[in-house]
């Protein structure tokens, strides 16, 4: 592996997914942007090129971030992902919406004010913990606090969960970016989330030096108009790389069951003490969990949210896989109806 590769994030494990023949005959990309008939490419000299989505090859199969194998005219290949960030898609249709592939670091965007949330974050650390991507909370505004201090407001991100690191900064301010460099440096890759309005695109200009458009906030709900309208990669002045994403009024997650149950770890490790081991933790004797709930040391808003994304995870997951499988079941179908047309004529 050559040291322009590694500027990409490239790494062993893309080494380790390439036989000899493509290691001499392909040439390695990252995928910076994802349209609807074709993708960007990143190469090594860090030029992009636009290459052609053929042949069974669809846009939503890629992610920005994701690694992919070329030859001189198409993409051949993608590589398996080391992280991968999704959500349910919004609306009706029950199909899960790839966000950023191969990140490092997710930071996790707030604010100090009414946009802050615990079960909007939780969503957000939910997803990072499940992915195995590093969870930053970066509470932004911290020089006009609303209602309580800025201080506080780190404090209740850091009762959310511990694993999270907690940086709180006036994202206008120049020196305010040190403090993220250490995760922004060659070789790293990390995802900016967040609600519009929160400074997001105020932190990317700051670790780019690029002019991206910052939304206003309305001072009536703290929520911001909808500036970045699509996810791209852009490379940061510590040397690393950014995928920034539009911020998201609706986050349903799927296939998190074991990001949620890190991040509730004092209501998981209740569960497993239940009497019954199907325990639907409401009216059951021996309910470990309602125990705690009656003696104080759980907090009843606390379990309410866990159940909430519990259920939610568990639907959205099923409804995901039910919809694949009718895929794959539709897929087969065609291509058998296309091999007996293909047979009729060659009679």
């Amino acid at each position: 592996m050559t040291p322009d590769l590694k500027i990409l994030g490239w790494t062993q494990f893309f080494t380790s997914q390439l036989s000899t023949d493509e290691i001499e005959t392909l040439t390695p990309v990252r995928i910076a942007e994802v349209r609807r008939r074709s993708l960007i490419a990143l190469k090594a000299d860090l030029s992009r090129e636009e290459r052609p989505l053929t042949g069974e090859l669809v846009a939503t199969d890629f992610a920005v971030g994701d690694f992919a194998l070329i030859d001189p005219d198409r993409i051949i290949r993608r590589l398996d992902r080391r992280t991968l960030i999704s959500r349910k898609a919004a609306g009706p249709m029950s199909q899960a919406q790839l966000i950023a592939a191969n990140i490092d670091t997710l930071f996790i965007t707030t604010s100090c004010n009414h946009d802050f949330n615990e079960a909007r974050l939780e969503r957000y650390l939910a997803i990072a913990i499940e992915a195995e991507a590093t969870p930053v909370i970066a509470i932004t505004k911290a020089d006009k606090p609303e209602d309580i201090t800025a201080e506080e407001y780190a404090e209740r991100a850091r009762a959310i969960y511990d694993g999270a690191a907690v940086i709180v900064l006036n994202a206008k301010d120049p020196d305010a970016f040190d403090e993220l460099a250490k995760y922004c440096s060659t070789g790293q890759t990390i995802a900016l989330v967040g609600s519009s309005g929160v400074g997001k695109s105020t932190i990317a200009r700051g670790l780019t030096g690029l002019d991206i458009d910052i939304g206003d906030i309305r001072e009536d709900d703290a929520k911001g108009r909808h500036t970045t309208t699509a996810r791209s990669m852009y490379r940061m002045l510590a040397g690393g790389w950014l995928i920034d994403t539009p911020g998201m009024r609706e986050l349903a997650l799927h296939d998190a069951s074991e990001g949620i149950s890190t991040l509730f770890e004092d209501i998981t490790d209740l569960t497993t003490a239940c009497k019954f081991s199907d325990c639907a933790h409401d009216t059951e004797p021996g309910c470990a969990v309602r125990a705690a709930l009656d003696d104080g040391s759980l907090d009843a808003d606390r379990l309410a949210r866990w159940r909430k994304l519990v259920e939610e995870d568990t639907r959205n997951s099923e409804t995901i896989a039910e919809t694949r499988q009718r895929g794959r079941k539709f897929g087969k179908m065609v291509k058998s109806a296309m091999k007996v047309k293909s047979a009729k004529r060659g009679e």
